[in-house]
């Protein structure tokens, strides 16, 4: 398949529609086209041939959303890289990448270590807009091949340490298309973008807006304030967050009503709680619970638009053109089963980068072998149990952390709470929580464990209960289970 660019279709169509809002400015469609051209023409002329990714590490700004693009219309591949990283994380992930240049902020002090330590990679500060060239299109790519790689994503994905996804221009495209089969209209209007932009979820909301025309409003990370006025403006039809972020948004507004123009709170990147979906629905947040992981380019299954007053979450189906099977090593399982989730379709990955054994190990027959671990219902819906590397043996007996998770989130006291296995000569592995409580909140270990056991099997509850400040969690809100065990007892 072969079809014109999205955005320089779209600036086409929708010139003067608003494109991209950020610290008060608006670009159009026709002006992020402008300078998206102007970016590839530059990139061509330092960068002229060979078929090395091209790094960026920007900050969340239009700066980013204008070079994602620019980088596209070269025809090169574009790697975005987590502002998050260590110098040696960020340099190892350009190595393995192969990267040929690095498009790093004039801000970024990592900058000068990181060419040290990757001579191969050439290092630069984007240009001022206006310093641009003019754009020449008979250089640009404005036609895209749906098996051409357009981004890779670094992740920890299924296989450990982590990997470049390689996602093409058809995943992206059919991604976006199915989320709309699911999500509705909403999908081509304005969503507030607090979700880091160099994660597949950013990306996919940056590939929306291109597709279907609705503008995105920008915001350098997730500020409960920040969210909360942006969603009383009444201008807001979706956005995606993850449970922490809804439920410190939650805690934020204390009840205070949303705005009907609010019509989709995508809500995933980690274990959710029904009590939490639960309280948003009450509360008036239409919300969709979505499982997904990067190589999938994003949603795999996702619930659809609640009706309004609905106080039950609607479960989570897969989109359209998505397959998923439940198996135990090459074994199909049964409906109510618990096993890993695999999953076949349009948007799932073509490999890593460089990385043949751990494509094989990943991609079996066209089905993605996730790491996670759930069952499928009788009427296809799904419901996602655990990560299978956080998967607890206690006396023989498999614990899912997330299991315990939700009940202790179901005391009152705690707002938040984490669950993994440490080592135990008898048990083979006892099971560990660590929670968060509220301020003024007066509860103990014993009281925990007891509101526990009248809720959880015995070998379920947590043997040790650990009070942490907060939890180890990414930039995207997503727990770092690893770390559980490096805090302090």
């Amino acid at each position: 398949m072969r079809q014109r660019h999205p955005l320089l279709e779209r600036a086409d169509q929708l010139p003067d529609a608003p494109a991209l809002e950020f610290g008060g400015t608006t670009l159009s469609f026709a002006a992020l086209a402008d300078w998206a051209r102007r970016g590839a023409t530059h990139a061509l002329a330092i960068a002229p041939t060979g078929d090395a990714p091209i790094a960026m590490l920007l900050r969340d700004d239009a700066n980013f959303v204008a070079w994602f693009h620019a980088i596209a219309l070269t025809g090169r591949v574009v790697l975005p890289l987590n502002a998050r990283l260590t110098v040696g994380e960020l340099s190892a992930q350009l190595a393995d990448a192969r990267a040929s240049w690095l498009l790093g902020g004039d801000a970024d002090e990592r900058l000068a270590e990181i060419a040290r330590r990757v001579p191969s990679v050439r290092v630069s500060t984007p240009p001022d807009r206006a310093a641009l060239p003019a754009p020449q299109a008979s250089l640009l790519g404005e036609f895209v091949e749906a098996d051409a790689t357009l981004a890779v994503l670094f992740t920890s994905g299924t296989t450990g340490r982590a990997r470049g996804a390689r996602l093409s221009w058809g995943n992206f495209l059919a991604s976006a298309s199915a989320a709309a089969d699911r999500l509705g209209p909403a999908v081509g209007d304005r969503w507030l973008a607090c979700m880091p932009l160099c994660h597949v979820g950013g990306l996919s909301m940056l590939m929306r807006s291109a597709v279907f025309g609705g503008p995105v409003r920008l915001q350098q990370g997730f500020d409960a304030q920040a969210v909360s006025e942006a969603l009383d403006t009444g201008e807001i039809a979706g956005l995606s967050l993850v449970p922490t972020m809804l439920s410190r948004l939650l805690a934020y507004r204390r009840g205070r009503p949303i705005s009907t123009d609010l019509r989709v709170v995508l809500l995933g990147g980690a274990a959710t709680t029904p009590q939490l979906l639960r309280h948003a629905l009450t509360a008036g947040y239409p919300v969709c619970a979505t499982y997904g992981l990067t190589e999938a380019t994003s949603q795999v299954a996702t619930a659809a638009p609640p009706q309004p007053g609905a106080t039950e979450p609607l479960p989570m189906r897969p989109l359209r053109g998505i397959e998923l099977r439940i198996v135990d090593g090459d074994r199909e399982l049964p409906p109510g089963v618990a096993g890993e989730i695999t999953v076949r379709g349009p948007t799932v990955m073509q490999g890593y980068l460089n990385d043949a054994g751990a494509t094989r190990r990943a991609l079996r027959d066209g089905w993605l072998l996730t790491g996670d671990i759930g069952c499928l219902h009788g009427d296809g819906s799904l419901r996602v149990l655990d990560r299978r590397d956080d998967l607890v043996v206690s006396g023989g007996e498999n614990v899912y952390p997330a299991e315990v998770e939700a009940v202790l989130l179901e005391h009152p006291a705690v707002t938040e709470a984490a669950v993994t296995g440490v080592p135990d000569t008898d048990l083979g592995a006892r099971v560990v929580a660590w929670v968060t409580i509220r301020p003024g909140a007066d509860v103990d270990a014993a009281a925990l464990q007891r509101f526990c056991r009248t809720r959880l099997a015995g070998y379920k509850l947590p043997r040790d209960i650990r009070f942490v400040d907060a939890l180890p969690r990414t930039v995207a809100g997503k727990l770092q289970r690893q770390r559980l065990t490096e805090t302090p007892e």
